[in-house]
């Protein structure tokens, strides 16, 4: 329920505060007082498109802010499902900059337009004249349809469904598209998977090899500097180890006389032992290195190989070779494999299809058992709206799977007797169709938790006895709904609890548009001004504190009763 609004700089808005009734609130007011501007900006908090040709003052931004009471509702699951603070006192507010960026808050947290929809379209309902156009429409017909037969957890349950089978189909076509493009290719690739594995690649192998090969090209070079060095360390006359053997020797004589002739002998002694060691490994490398003609055409073969398939798959290391081979031998595997893929695809289509369709017979079935009480409910509300001659037939066609189910509904109506029923966008006029879009509001004001619902003229084209069943309707709707309406009919305000006036104020220097509530007194000259214009007579006067009187102790006793 809405208990408070505030508009700030929009259009002919300074500033408005405006706390409804919680049952049957009525606005009137002059045309163009502001009543259309006040729907606008609650437009916002519903999440319509912003523009800062709408601000009051350009240099300022506009801000909507309005407050709920959402206790009672089933929407907390649709916060934790945003990720929001739940909170039974909700605060919803738009900000426009007079930059046109805009920003939505949900508790203070900042939403985007799709969550600030999600939310608001659980609080209010704004019924327009952009209503009765959708009126025409089949999805529209189809909501009200489902809306009366409460069909939420059905039709919840098969779009779940309808998403499973439609991912299903999608990933089964894939596969078929991928299976086709992918066997024009098996025979090549088969070809190349097979070259690369009798090649039987190794990881590093073509850098071991490169080198390998270097060192056997090289073998007699390599052999004699090999032994060449083992000389220089090693003859039997004057070579570097004996040489440093003696110098060791020669240290020994003096290695007592000084802690540093000690270390200096030491180091003379490691060297010793690393040059013995090193002559040793020079001299079983040379004995390793002999020259083998045959290993080197070997191993020239196998480079060879290696470097047409870099060159054939357009890279440069055996490794990049090893990928390719691994991701061959998926395809070719997944080709191979592709019949037994296809049909577990198949079957989980089939699948998903039959659990979709018992999905949607079962919602269908819903649908089609309240059709005829819609029909019958409806037309009896439309006799009490003054069309006795009214009828309204529910047409319901069987379809292939949508998204909203296997049903398309077309609602057919006729105002007058003898006219067979037609398809309501080319037989309603704008009266008729605003009786009409009543008649169904009032139908499914009881079959969902709805806080707020909004009546933006729709009394266009009634008057007299009509427009007084129209007010008894909307207050008995107040009953279980907070009802806001705008009218240019006293039979219908005079039926509010609380009654709200629009008004220009041109005091300064700038028009603005206000509301206010008004005093029992201030209504009775209200409904007598909408009766008998700017300065009605006072039998009309009478007649409008006669009217309100009444329905104030209506109001009174009911309040009593609950």
């Amino acid at each position: 329920m809405l208990q408070n609004l505030i508009i700030k700089n929009y259009a002919l808005i300074e500033h408005l505060d405006f706390a409804p009734d919680r049952s049957l609130n009525i606005i009137t007011g002059e045309t163009g007082a502001g009543k259309s501007i006040m729907l606008g900006a609650i437009g916002l908090l519903l999440g319509n498109r912003a523009d800062t040709k709408t601000l009051y003052n350009p240099s300022e931004k506009c801000v909507i802010e309005g407050e709920f009471n959402i206790s009672g509702y089933i929407i907390k699951n649709i916060f934790e499902e945003e990720e929001l603070d739940y909170e039974e006192h909700c605060i919803i507010r738009r900000e426009i900059s007079p930059q046109g960026k805009t920003r939505a808050f949900i508790n203070d947290t900042p939403v985007n337009l799709e969550t600030l929809r999600k939310i608001t379209s659980q609080l209010m309902d704004v019924h327009s004249q952009h209503d009765n156009l959708l009126l025409g429409a089949n999805d529209y017909q189809l909501q009200i349809v489902d809306t009366f037969a409460q069909n939420n957890e059905l039709l919840d349950k098969y779009k779940a469904d309808y998403q499973a089978y439609n991912k299903a189909n999608r990933a089964y076509e894939q596969l078929l598209n991928e299976a086709k493009d992918s066997k024009k290719e098996f025979d090549y690739n088969a070809f190349l998977l097979e070259e690369l594995q009798k090649a039987k690649l190794k990881g590093d192998e073509l850098e071991v090899l490169e080198q390998e090969l270097n060192k056997l090209e090289n073998a007699e070079e390599v052999k004699s500097k090999l032994l060449m060095a083992t000389e220089y360390l090693n003859a039997p006359e004057q070579s570097i180890i004996s040489l440093l053997t003696s110098s060791v020797a020669n240290m020994n004589g003096i290695s007592g006389y000084g802690e540093q002739y000690a270390q200096l002998r030491s180091r003379l002694q490691s060297c010793l032992i690393e040059l013995k060691d090193v002559a040793v490994e020079l001299e079983t490398e040379a004995e390793e290195v002999e020259l083998d003609n045959e290993k080197i055409s070997s191993i020239q073969q196998r480079l060879d190989l290696l470097y047409n398939l870099l060159q054939k798959h357009q890279v440069k290391t055996d490794l990049e070779l090893i990928a390719i081979q691994n991701d061959l031998e998926k395809k070719v595997s997944k080709v191979l494999n592709i019949d037994e893929a296809l049909e577990k695809a198949k079957t989980n289509v089939e699948k998903t299809e039959k659990t979709m369709l018992k999905s949607g017979e079962g919602l269908s079935k819903s649908r089609v058992s309240v059709l005829p009480i819609i029909e019958k409910q409806i037309s009896d509300l439309l006799k009490d709206l003054g069309m006795p001659n009214a009828s309204l037939k529910i047409e319901n066609e069987l379809i292939k799977p949508t998204p909203n189910g296997l049903n398309i509904i077309n609602l057919l109506f006729s105002a007058n007797k003898g006219i067979k029923p037609q398809p309501i966008k080319n037989v309603a006029s704008g009266g008729e169709f605003s009786r009409l879009m009543l008649a169904i509001k009032y139908i499914l004001a009881n079959k969902r938790a709805l806080p707020t619902i909004i009546f933006d003229e729709i009394d266009t084209g009634i008057s007299g006895e009509v427009s007084i069943k129209v007010g008894n309707m909307m207050r008995e709707m107040s009953r279980s709904h907070q009802i806001i309406a705008i009218t240019h009919l006293h039979q219908i305000a005079a039926q509010g609890s609380a009654h709200y006036f629009v008004y220009k104020d041109n005091s300064s220097a700038r028009t603005v548009s206000r509301i206010r509530k008004l005093t029992n007194e201030e209504r009775v000259m209200e409904i007598a001004q909408m009766i008998g214009g700017q300065n009605p007579s006072k039998a009309i006067v009478d007649n409008a504190r006669e009217i309100l009187s009444k329905h104030l102790v209506e109001l009174t006793n009911y309040k009593l009763d609950l």
